[in-house]
This record gives structure tokens, C-alpha cells and sequence, in this order.
């Protein structure tokens, strides 16, 4: 038999696409040709792939190799086809039965001494071979446990070459996953570690219950971090289907947990004030790879010191913050990946940061409307809450009897609010109220009454709040109904959502 075929898959953005790796032996000078848009990882797999058979005590075929990897118009990426390629070409050669791997997925990168070394994004790589109608893969012992979370599919994994060939040839047992580990209980800042700050704690708790996007301007020291950094505390874990969007695109980012389990905690980056628009967003050359908004996906994405980032990254927020995810164009293609998260921006008032505020400050008006300026409107005008951090009184700070209430107080109130807004848009497919449409709210039987909306519209027409500040502000309205348990947001939703968006008092 000079032909032989395994199943692969292929990742384009967090899409799997199964691929069939075909061999074919022909007469001719030894040479091994690799077709069907491969990069420059796959091209350096007929080494590896040769070492490897060779150091497992298999024969090398000294004829003409072409390998083959269809659908042939899919661009291929990265080493998780080297086991593939192996089994296939021992397949051609004849020196293996292939019916044990008929209808199999496998996947694996190869070492030169034939070990089977764990890839990146073998969990979307699973799915799509579920979504396809197939049962059975085989992984790198390195991906067992995270293969193992998809629901439905048999998982089977390799430690070496010798050992797959083992199995194919003579039967012997691949090995089994291990059990699923055991879940972590939650751990992180608490809320009850800050001192003081009403308004700010108000602001988190607002923003947990509806998704919105928050804004913490103050001096240093002010507890903008440690409100920022304990927001992801007060957020219910997520449900399998986002589970599984999250724990992918760790995985395809290489930084899952080793223990594979699903990541039911939200998310929370915090990129430092130097990232670049790629680190922010995705990029890079061939596939690109998730940035810092997409691996924050349904969770937080937090900048600190957020008019330190350069313009052209804080720009490039914009278009994920509106439509949830990031489209990365490049010559071989297009990558889309998800980005519906929420967004924490901190930032001192002015260059020096004085902890004495205005009273203490040496930066001129020019330079203090320089320094905020790097925030431009179009990105404010897309955080529905943002709130003026004022410091820490030494009452607050010293007290013995803080009134400050824990995280888990907070988050059953943030679940609570969360599920009345998902049970009330439920019939339009929405889930929180930051997601619902502008134009749904302004209709009937979700318009509210022209005598709560009264100053909204005012300043609407003065020019002074933009019409996606308005629906913005209608939209925190409900969330503070929801968090106080009324149906439908008051004249003083309103008001208290006008506060939170202008920094106003309420």
C-alpha cells in the first residue's frame, strides 16, 4: 500500500475544521513534499517527523513522500499534525494496519526522540471532531485532561510514538485520561478589604449586576485598584457554554491551567500601561493569536493607569467594546475572535499623581487636559459608569468597625439583579442589560414614562449627552431597578444613573 489517511484538525481563530493528512509513496529520488498551506512550523515537521520514526525503531521509507493535507484551501497551522503525519506515512509504507485509527482524530507535536508533546488548542480542536460526528481522539498525555472536559467523545492519550504504533499494531491499551479534578474553592480580594468608598463600591456593584463598562478617576492611593481588582469577586461563575469559550481561548493562548479543568471563574486581565495594540487586541504573523480584550472574555479587562497606554491601543478598544469581538485581517486570511468583556479603566487626574489632589498639584491646565485627553470621547462615551474616586479619610481607614460588605453579600445581589434581567429579555435573546439595544428600550412596552426620561431627553437636546450616552444611562436605570428588586426603573433610577455615568451627584 503506497496511500494512507488519519484525521487531523486545524484551528482558524477559535474554529476547528477537520483535516484529513493523506501520504503517498512514490518511486523517485527520497524527498518529502508537504502540500495544502502549510506555515513554516508545518514545513519543519518532515524532521522532526523523521527523527522521530527513525529514534521509535521504525523503518524510514527511502522513496518519494507527498503529504497532503486537505481541505487543501485552509490555511494550517502550528506542530499538531506531526502524529498525524507519523501514522499516515507508517501507513503508506505498510509497515502499520490503520482500521484501529479509522474514523480517529489525532493529534500531537513530535519530539526527535519520538515523545508526543502537548499542543495548543486541543479543546476547540475536540469539539470541532464532535461537531463533525466523530467519537474517538487520541492526544498528548500533556492534553488528556482538558480533552476529557468535552462531553460525548472517547479520549485516549499517547506519551510516545513507540506507543501509538504499539497500539495500532499489536492492541496494546492506550492510556486514559485522568479524573477530573476536584474544583478549586474561589479565592482572590475580597470587597470588604476596602476602606471607605461608597460611591466606588456602589459603581462595582452596579457594573457587576448589568455589564457595563467602568471608569475610576481619582489621586493615588484612592483604592481605584483594589475596587478594580475585587470585581471579578462579585461575579457568578460562568455556565457551561461560556466555560467552554473561555477555557478555548486559553488554551489556544497556551496558558491553561495544567489540571485542564474548565475555567468557571471569570477572567481578569490586566495588561501593563507599555502593551502594544497586538497585545491589547491579538496579532502576530500567520495565525493570529488572542490579545489581552479576547482572553478577558466574559470577565474583566482592567487598565490601570489607563492614560499612561498609548492612544493607538486605547483606540483600538473601541470596535470590540461595540460589537463584542475582534476581527484580525491578514494577507492569508481572516481570524475572528470573542470579546464581550468588561472594561475597568483607572487613571490618575493628572501627571504628578499628588496624593493631595488639586490642593497639592504642579501640572499646569494644559498639561492635566493633555494627560486626560489620551481617554478620547469616543472611548468614554462607550463606559456607562464613571465615578470620581475621592481619598481615604483616616476615619475610614482606621476604623475598627468597617461597614464595608464582603464579596459574597454583594454577589448574591449581583445574581439576584442578574437574573431578573435575564428572565425579562429572555424572549429578545439577551441576558444583561448592557447588551440590549438602544432601540428596544426606546420602544414600547420597554420605554419608560416621558416624566422619568424628562431630563435625559433635556440634555439629549442641549448637546450635551450623545444618543449612545442616553441609552446608556436607560440602560444603567434598569440595572439599579434590578438591583434594588422594583419591575421597572423611577424618576430616581434615573437620577441615580445619571450620577453614575456624569459623576454628578444623584
Amino acid at each position: 500500500m503506497s496511500y494512507a489517511k488519519v484525521l487531523g484538525v486545524g484551528l482558524v481563530g477559535v474554529t476547528g475544521h477537520l483535516v484529513e493528512v493523506e501520504a503517498d509513496l512514490s518511486p523517485g529520488l527520497p524527498a518529502v513534499v508537504i502540500s495544502g498551506l502549510p506555515d513554516t512550523a508545518l514545513h519543519e515537521a518532515r524532521d522532526r517527523v523523521r527523527a522521530a520514526v527513525v529514534n521509535s525503531g521504525q523503518r524510514w521509507p527511502n522513496r518519494r513522500i507527498t503529504l497532503n493535507l486537505l481541505p487543501a484551501t485552509l490555511p494550517k497551522y502550528g506542530s499538531a499534525f506531526d502524529l498525524a503525519i507519523a501514522v499516515a506515512l507508517l501507513g503508506a509504507a505498510g509497515e502499520l494496519p490503520l482500521l484501529p485509527v479509522e474514523g480517529v482524530v489525532v493529534l500531537g507535536e513530535l519530539g526527535l526522540d519520538g515523545t508526543v508533546r502537548p499542543v495548543r488548542g486541543v479543546l476547540p480542536m475536540v469539539t470541532a471532531a464532535v461537531r463533525a460526528g466523530l467519537d474517538r481522539v487520541v492526544v498528548p498525555v500533556g492534553n488528556a485532561a482538558e480533552a476529557a472536559v468535552i462531553p460525548g467523545v472517547r479520549v485516549r492519550a499517547v506519551d510516545t510514538l513507540h506507543r501509538l504504533v504499539a497500539f495500532v499494531r499489536d492492541g496494546t491499551p492506550l492510556l486514559e485520561p485522568p479524573p477530573p479534578a476536584p474544583a478549586e474553592p474561589a479565592a482572590g480580594p475580597d470587597l470588604a478589604d476596602v476602606a471607605g468608598q461608597g460611591l466606588g463600591r456602589r459603581a462595582v456593584e452596579v457594573a457587576a449586576a448589568g455589564g457595563h463598562h467602568l471608569s475610576l478617576l481619582g489621586p493615588p492611593g484612592a483604592g481605584k485598584t483594589m475596587l478594580a481588582e475585587r470585581l471579578p469577586s462579585i461575579l457568578p461563575e460562568l455556565d457551561d457554554a461560556a466555560a467552554l469559550e473561555v477555557t478555548a481561548l486559553h488554551s489556544i493562548a497556551g496558558i491553561l491551567p495544567p489540571d485542564g479543568r474548565l475555567l468557571r471563574r471569570p477572567p481578569f486581565q490586566a495588561p501593563h500601561h507599555s502593551a502594544t495594540v497586538a497585545s491589547l487586541v491579538g496579532g502576530g504573523s500567520g495565525l493570529a493569536r488572542p490579545g489581552a480584550v479576547s482572553l478577558a472574555h466574559r470577565g474583566v479587562l482592567f487598565l490601570d493607569e489607563a492614560a499612561e497606554f498609548s492612544k493607538a491601543a486605547l483606540e483600538a478598544l473601541r470596535q470590540p467594546l461595540e460589537s463584542g469581538q475582534v476581527h484580525l485581517t491578514r494577507a492569508r486570511g481572516g481570524t475572528r475572535y470573542p470579546a464581550r468583556v468588561q472594561l475597568v479603566l483607572a487613571a490618575n487626574p493628572c501627571p504628578c499623581a499628588r496624593p493631595g489632589g488639586d490642593t497639592l498639584c504642579e501640572c499646569s491646565p494644559l498639561a492635566r487636559r493633555r494627560y486626560l485627553g489620551r481617554l478620547s470621547g469616543p472611548l468614554l462615551d462607550r463606559i456607562d459608569v464613571q465615578v470620581r474616586v475621592l481619598p481615604v479619610r483616616a476615619a475610614e481607614l482606621m476604623g475598627t468597625d468597617p461597614d464595608g460588605e464582603p464579596s459574597a453579600v454583594v454577589a448574591a445581589r449581583v445574581a439576584a439583579a442578574r437574573g431578573a434581567a435575564a428572565e425579562r429579555w429572555a424572549a429578545v435573546g439577551h441576558r444583561l442589560n448592557a447588551e440590549v439595544p438602544g432601540p428596544l428600550l426606546r420602544r414600547p412596552p420597554w420605554r419608560l414614562a416621558a416624566q422619568a426620561t424628562a431630563d435625559l431627553r433635556g440634555r439629549l437636546d442641549r448637546g450635551s449627552l450623545s444618543a449612545r450616552g442616553f441609552d446608556r444611562i436607560i440602560r444603567l436605570a434598569w440595572t439599579i431597578a434590578d438591583l434594588d428588586g422594583r419591575t421597572r426603573p423611577d424618576q430616581e433610577d434615573v437620577r441615580e444613573a445619571i450620577g453614575l455615568r456624569t459623576g454628578e451627584e444623584a
